[in-house]
């Protein structure tokens, strides 16, 4: 599921994730990743994955660019407090435009944001029925406030970009490291250590839940661990509370962070559920990635890249 942008062609595309601290771009094809770049970011010019200093964006983008020589169609990703994802029920409507009118006139109660100043998409996951016996849908809700994209998307297109659509990071993260489910298989926590801290709970390749985390992994602080697992079990607490919830099975860490010294050890010990580190860029084929590069910080960006063709 992702928020449109345009109908152009995605010859071309790269997966681009502004993370904060770097950005990271991808392309990919059949036969895995075929180009990968990335670059610093000075601090503040994006602050816990919303862009502060649109001026500044624009112009590391357009020197990225430039000198990388990267196509200019662009799938972005976002992931901050600016972003709502609920699962809802709604009654099974065949019709696009009158299912999307459903959940409209539904997520006006799920959502706390005015639904007038948000960019509102929904995705199908499931089937079932009522006590009496008519079909609903489970559909996961995603709201995004719009001012905040605006300023993603002034920032791309000034940079002469052409931004072809907008993703969920958390999206983008399951689509690289998920594999497809069974009926049967547990939900997966994959907690993402980069420029904000994002959190998602899938089963299979069907993202259900997301919220960026508050705790800095790459703090001094020797309690990170302990304040990390707390925000991972209010996580999956609050997303056992939602129907038809599977039971947690696996926590997956990934991003630059996720090689902190003794972390997973110590999450595993403080959550007791099974703790791993992703292969970052998941069953993707990597011979054509750079050597010199940090496969850690293309996570996000290789789902970004998948998308551009799903």
């Amino acid at each position: 599921m992702a928020l449109a942008l345009s109908k152009n062609s995605n010859r071309g595309t790269v997966g681009l994730d502004l993370d904060g601290a770097f950005i990271a771009a991808v392309q990919t094809s059949s036969d895995g990743v075929t180009r990968a770049a990335s670059v610093e970011l000075a601090p503040g010019v994006i602050s816990d994955g919303e862009v502060t200093d649109v001026t500044a964006l624009t112009e590391a983008l357009r020197d990225f660019f430039k000198a990388e020589a990267l196509p200019r169609r662009v799938r972005l990703g976002i992931g901050n407090q600016q972003i709502v994802v609920r699962q809802m029920e709604i009654p099974k409507i065949d019709d696009d435009k009158e299912r999307a009118a459903a959940v409209r006139f539904q997520a006006s109660e799920a959502i706390a944001m005015p639904l007038d100043e948000v960019v509102l998409d929904h995705q199908v996951v499931g089937e079932g029925v009522s006590p009496e016996g008519s079909g609903r849908l489970r559909v996961v809700v995603v709201a995004a406030r719009e001012s905040m994209i605006a300023r993603v998307v002034e920032a791309v297109r000034g940079a002469g970009l052409r931004p072809e659509g907008i993703d969920l990071n958390a999206f983008a993260l399951v689509r690289t490291l998920a594999v497809p489910s069974d009926s049967t298989e547990t939900a997966r926590v994959f907690c993402h250590l980069g420029g904000v801290t994002n959190l998602a709970i899938a089963v299979g390749t069907s993202c259900l839940f997301t919220r960026p985390l508050s705790t800095e992994w790459d703090s001094d602080d020797g309690n990170v661990a302990a304040a990390l697992a707390e925000e991972i079990r209010m996580s999956i607490d609050f997303y056992m509370a939602q129907p038809e919830a599977r039971w947690v099975g696996e926590i997956v860490l990934s991003g630059p962070g996720s090689r902190r010294a003794g972390l997973t050890e110590e999450l595993g010990s403080l959550i007791e559920v099974p703790v791993t580190v992703a292969e970052p860029l998941g069953r993707l084929h990597t011979d054509k990635f750079p050597l010199h590069e940090d496969p850690h910080r293309y996570t996000v960006a290789a789902g970004l890249a998948l998308g551009s063709s799903s």
